[in-house]
């Protein structure tokens, strides 16, 4: 899901780079927003999804430390071993996901912005309603 959200990410920067005459037309811009607001929600319900199973990973890491301190026994110190080598990738899989979509918000407010430097569309940007 990284690579995806990465090439997405690339896509639409280059889409903004070139918002020259070789880049989108003026009128694709509308549509241009309303996908990338679709890639976002995709984007959230995989980061959504990615933290519950995290947080389901580190509350089970967090029972098995407790019991290995309370009963220490070889058992639960190797399954406390194993969450802990299955918990670290998942963290960084979140971090990814969650900076990535960070990204995304950023792209959508600058994609609103050039559609009303413009005067296209009727999206708005909650950084915009803001600063108004």
């Amino acid at each position: 899901m990284y690579k995806r959200l990465k090439a997405y990410l690339l896509y639409i920067e280059g889409l903004l780079d070139r918002a020259d005459a070789t880049g989108p037309a003026q009128a694709e811009w509308d549509a241009i927003a309303r996908e990338h607001l679709v890639q976002i929600s995709f984007f959230q319900h995989e980061r959504l999804i990615h933290l519950i199973v995290t947080l389901a990973f580190a509350l089970m890491e967090l029972a098995c430390a407790l019991v290995t301190i309370c009963v220490p026994q070889p058992i639960t110190a190797l399954l406390m071993l194993l969450f802990a080598v299955l918990l670290v990738p998942y963290v960084v899989h979140y971090y990814h996901l969650e900076n990535g979509t960070q990204a995304l918000y950023e792209q959508y407010d600058r994609i609103v912005a050039r559609m009303q430097v413009e005067g296209l569309g009727d999206l708005m940007s909650p950084l915009s309603v803001a600063i108004k």
